[in-house]
């Protein structure tokens, strides 16, 4: 390992017990399926002809031991930081001067998400770049998530920013390092740049969240509105993006622990939730099934399912209002550290925003002033779920946002 930790690190082997996988078969066979009428297209919702699809390969095609053998052959271990269970890979970099970075995945993501950058990033001559771009990569799953379990009730983004810190200077033994993240990820990757500044090359996020969006009345999602001049085309814009993020950002504000009573019990219950998020949020335009191939959907499934992460990894968005951010100081702008910002047009945020203007949204709208810009760009594939979605993309607007931050320290 490239790293220096300071202190002892455990090491960790993904290991689901049979009788674990056996319950996880029985609740499968067992399932009490809805008829489900007149909703072949997923009108209503995912259908149960496309989930029992998904739900026989799980039971009669998914390997998860194949699985456990691809996640285990990276360095991973799980460490106590701040009292908090945290589990994490690490990759070592292949170059002359690898500088460390921390990833943060998203919601419904697992550290599987990165699958496609992790590699490139450590090694960049093997992925077509160049060697001085290298990383040492520790990609951790949030508190909440995974085998970062149990973790403490009162868990969200800034806090997570804060057992990031301590994971990656008074652990593995970074005085400076990079982090990037999307999703739920960028608001905890924008925290240390906004808390931490100082002990950070950069950052790279894929969404440009405030961290103040959940201290508002409206922290639920509601109050937003089609403008009365919207176009036709705008006026789509609007109702996709309310069609697309809505169910689950107010049910999980709202009625995170009412919901995680069913998908705790049921893993086709979960799997339903977890998928309708996939083929919602990533890019329309592209054939879901070929991007989200079966074992990755199933691996983060059972994932969620055998850890018995669902509960706490849907508590982080109501914790955010419970326990609500607060600046860590006045300065302009908030989120001091360089940022890059690589944007998937497919998302459907914001309404309306293509490749010919995302950028321009971006430099004109209202998060602009929370952030340091140094390299903003998008690309024209993927959506919501950028380090899978669009990898490429995603290790190279790393690369570009670090490249010159990384010599001027």
């Amino acid at each position: 390992m490239a790293l220096t930790p300071r202190v002892p690190l455990a090491p960790f082997t993904v290991d689901v017990p049979q009788a674990t996988l056996d319950d996880l078969q029985q609740r499968l066979r067992a399932t009490r399926w809805d008829s489900d009428p007149d909703n072949e297209d997923g009108y209503y919702g995912v259908s149960t002809s496309y989930l029992r699809g998904l739900v026989d390969y799980w039971i009669d095609g998914f390997d998860w031991r194949a699985q456990e053998r691809h996640i285990n052959r990276r360095e991973q271990y799980r460490q106590d930081v701040d009292g908090v269970p945290v589990h994490f890979f690490v990759e070592p970099g292949k170059g002359p001067a690898p500088i460390p970075i921390i990833l943060s995945h998203g919601w419904p993501w697992s550290f599987l998400d990165w699958d496609h950058v992790v590699s490139a990033l450590a090694d960049p001559v093997a992925h077509g770049g160049r060697a001085e771009d290298a990383f040492d990569v520790v990609l951790p799953s949030l508190p909440g998530f995974g085998y970062s379990t149990p973790t403490s009730p009162d868990m969200n983004f800034w806090k997570i920013a804060d057992i990031w810190k301590t994971l990656m200077t008074d652990v593995l033994g970074c005085d400076r390092f990079a982090a990037a993240g999307s999703d739920y990820g960028s608001l905890v990757t924008g925290q240390l740049g906004h808390k931490y500044a100082d002990s950070l090359y950069g950052i790279h996020i894929g969404m440009d969240l405030p961290l103040d969006r959940y201290n508002s009345e409206q922290y639920w999602g509601g109050g937003r509105v089609i403008p009365a001049d919207a176009s036709p085309e705008l006026r789509a814009a609007y109702l996709r993006y309310f069609e697309t993020y809505a169910s689950h950002f107010s049910a999980h504000m709202l009625d995170g622990q009412t919901l995680t009573h069913a998908l705790n019990d049921s893993p086709v219950g979960l799997l339903a939730w977890l998928v309708q998020r996939w083929r919602k949020w990533s890019d329309q335009r592209r054939d879901f099934d070929a991007v989200f191939d079966r074992d990755h959907v199933l691996a983060n499934a059972t994932l969620y399912w055998v850890t018995g992460c669902i509960g706490p990894s849907i508590r982080l968005y109501r914790n955010s209002v419970r326990y609500p951010w607060a600046p860590a100081h006045d300065r302009r702008p908030p989120i001091e550290a360089p940022a890059g910002f690589t944007f998937l047009a497919g998302d459907a945020y914001p309404p309306g925003a293509t490749v010919e203007t995302r950028v321009e949204r971006f430099e004109t709208g209202p998060t602009r002033e929370w952030f340091n810009p140094v390299m903003v760009e998008v690309a024209p594939e993927g959506g919501h779920f950028t380090a899978w979605e669009n990898p490429e993309a995603t290790v190279e607007g790393i690369r570009k946002t670090m490249r010159e931050l990384r010599v001027e320290h």
